[in-house]
């Protein structure tokens, strides 16, 4: 089991990363949320799950924080929940709002990320019920972060699910438009929760129009 990786961060894509380890370079596939936080030449830290399934190449998963990869491997133990979906719920959710979600019962917040359809939702409410504790009340931070970097983060995550950056740019400034708190608050889970709903459904919106001509 690799529980932690730790060096120096040699390429940083879409999808993956390669930490080079006492000169091996080590390939961790991680969220758009961890991704952009790494940067080449830079020392990184990355808690790991190692994936290894039948007729499957084993695969490094990495996470920034603990709390990510404690969600990740939980939902993992939900029938019909893979790395990959698993990945995306750590990407668009993040580990407060998926604990809050699970203990409120509101299966319709995993229905924000991608692979997760109703069904799929309520399981992973029903299961996952008993075994995610809320996080801790904090008081309200006073520093947030600049506008330009929760907008790079967020568009890193949306083009890591597959949207364009001119899709992912066009879709933040629609989708917060009339939801300006969003933005002041800098909060890139609930942004980009926000920003796919928006992105679902003007594509739903589009297909029905051609359908119509």
């Amino acid at each position: 089991m690799i529980a932690s990786v730790t060096g120096e961060v040699r390429f940083v894509g879409a999808t993956l990363a390669v930490v080079e380890v006492s000169g091996f370079g080590i390939e961790v596939n991680a969220s758009p949320r961890t991704l952009a936080g790494l940067r080449v030449g830079a020392t990184a830290h990355l808690h790991t799950a190692y994936i290894a399934r039948k007729d499957e190449a084993p695969v490094l998963f990495g996470f920034a924080q603990a709390d990510e990869k404690e969600i990740f491997s939980v939902m993992l133990g939900v029938s019909g929940v893979g790395p990959r979906t698993a990945l995306a719920a750590v990407s668009v959710l993040g580990p407060d709002d998926a604990r809050r979600a699970i203990a409120a019962g509101d299966d319709k917040a995993f229905t924000a990320v991608p692979g997760i359809g109703p069904k799929s939702a309520r399981r992973i409410v029903l299961e996952l019920a008993d075994k995610l504790v809320l996080p801790d009340p904090a008081p309200q931070q006073s520093a947030q972060p600049g506008m330009q970097v929760w907008r790079e983060q967020v568009v890193d995550a949306l083009t890591g699910l597959g949207w364009s950056e001119k899709d992912a740019a066009r879709g933040i400034d629609d989708a917060l438009e009339t939801q300006p708190e969003l933005a002041e608050s800098a909060n890139v889970a609930e942004i980009l929760r926000a920003v796919l709903s928006w992105l679902g459904t003007a594509k739903a919106t589009s297909h029905t129009r051609t359908r119509g001509r």
